[in-house]
């Protein structure tokens, strides 16, 4: 398949708040008691993501309200997969997330995209999970990481949803996500961690894919997720980790020339093992339906 998109093209930014029980549940799969999170932070970080999206890149922001049902709620990115006019909801790995989908599934419809459900009639999905996190789109195909999170079943019930692109899937070696290793830095940049992990990874990708990309290196894992957009007049922005959290790759977000680099905190979500987009879903509508 040769389809691309226009990459980076958004015109809506959705989130969801960070509730008083941020950090009660845990991710990747095991229970961290001992993890310690400073929720006033977390919340301070979230409304600097949110107002850089909205004032900085200049975003329609659309917020759902936080529930301190679901602790893990603000984790928006897991529970919906969006490229065009089409949102598949997801069935996230953890049963006691998959309420996470009502809301997000209410704004899609609002926002008058296609939703496709995975989690659809019993059986339908055959034990397929996906979650967002492990999906990485670049506007030619999409690499879906199978992690602990993430199942091939749930790699090809997207593939069925996105038939105009190729759908390849790639190992992710220590119980991360993808996109906790690797994220887009452009439409054809791919920005990945040093890891040994990380690189194996990428040697796959590269393997399945056809196209040539581009590869920004980072020393610091935490550093490899960023967003990226592509805001009015053609201006690059990205979105990264700032010096305080990545010192030493600073100097590798500088080679982005002509970019406008917006240095963004997620230390507290990335302490739960989540990620800077982990906090929000992109989309690109030409006209607003609320």
């Amino acid at each position: 398949m040769a389809n691309m998109c226009s990459y980076g093209r958004f015109t809506h930014a959705v989130v969801r708040g960070i509730p008083e029980t941020f950090g009660k549940a845990v991710g990747d799969g095991r229970e961290k008691e001992d993890i310690s999170v400073d929720l006033a932070k977390a919340q301070r970080q979230f409304g600097c993501l949110t107002g850089a999206l909205r004032q900085k890149v200049g975003l329609q922001l659309i917020e759902i309200p936080p529930d301190p049902e679901l602790p893990e709620s603000w984790r928006i990115d897991d529970v919906a997969v969006i490229q065009g006019d089409t949102a598949l909801i997801t069935r996230p790995f953890k049963q006691q997330r998959r309420s996470e989908v009502e809301a997000v599934r209410r704004v899609m419809s609002e926002l008058n995209l296609t939703v496709v459900e995975m989690g659809g009639e019993e059986g339908d999905t055959g034990g397929a999970t996906l979650e967002g996190s492990d999906v990485l789109f670049t506007g030619r195909e999409f690499f879906v990481g199978i992690s602990s999170h993430t199942n091939r079943r749930g790699a090809e019930v997207l593939a069925d949803t996105f038939r105009d692109f190729a759908v390849s899937t790639v190992p992710v070696c220590g119980g991360a996500r993808l996109k906790n290793i690797c994220s887009m830095g452009g439409p054809d940049t791919i920005i990945i961690s040093n890891s040994d992990g990380a690189k194996k990874t990428l040697r796959m990708m590269e393997q399945l894919t056809d196209h040539h990309y581009e590869v920004l290196t980072v020393p610091e894992e935490s550093a490899a997720n960023c967003i990226y957009i592509k805001g009015a007049s053609k201006r690059d922005f990205l979105l990264h980790r700032p010096a305080e959290e990545c010192p030493d790759s600073v100097s590798a977000f500088q080679k982005l020339q002509d970019y406008t680099l917006l240095p963004t905190a997620s230390s507290e979500a990335s302490k739960l093992g989540a990620s800077l987009s982990s906090l929000c879903l992109l989309i690109n509508r030409k006209h607003t339906y609320f």
